[in-house]
């Protein structure tokens, strides 16, 4: 093999381990539970998000907890939504998770709120956080803190 192929193949491998790093995923039973991730905080920053997609390929389910006890001092499930004008948030009992219909937990809509920050999510941490469905049991999936970015609606910043 030549050094051009060498060098090739290293970035190949490189690229490849960093697409695996981003896209991680969870499975239990026919639930799909993909990259869960937090964005880093600011030291004194009291809350902040965590996001995931859920893709269920069998009997519909209901996400009804998530918890996040090493990092949060609460752990909460909310929805931003538009009234009007005005975006609104509230935390909700739960989520349905139909066959066949994924639901996204992304800013500005679901995301899970991580409320009394232990100390402030740093970018390359990771954490576990367990979710509870109704059918499907527990499980407890691995969250990487990814860099906060400028382009978020306030999903991981806003008081309580």
């Amino acid at each position: 093999m030549n050094t051009f192929s060498k060098t090739f193949a290293a970035c190949a491998i490189a690229a490849l381990a960093t697409l695996a790093a981003q896209a991680h995923e969870f499975k239990i039973a026919d639930i799909k539970i993909g990259h869960p991730y937090a964005r880093a905080t600011t030291q004194g920053q009291m809350n902040g998000g965590a996001y995931l997609s859920l893709d269920n390929a069998g009997a519909d389910d209901k996400l009804l907890s998530v918890d996040a006890a090493t990092v949060a001092g609460r752990t909460e499930i909310h929805q931003m939504a538009m009234e009007g004008d005005v975006m609104k948030m509230r935390q909700v009992d739960g989520i349905d998770v139909a066959k066949g219909k994924p639901v996204a937990f992304k800013p500005g809509g679901y995301h899970v709120m991580l409320m009394g920050l232990k100390a402030p999510l740093k970018e390359g941490d990771k954490f576990p956080m367990k979710l509870k469905f109704e059918k499907a049991g527990e499980v407890t999936v691995t969250v990487n803190v990814e860099k906060a970015s400028a382009d978020h609606s306030g999903g991981d910043a806003h008081k309580h």
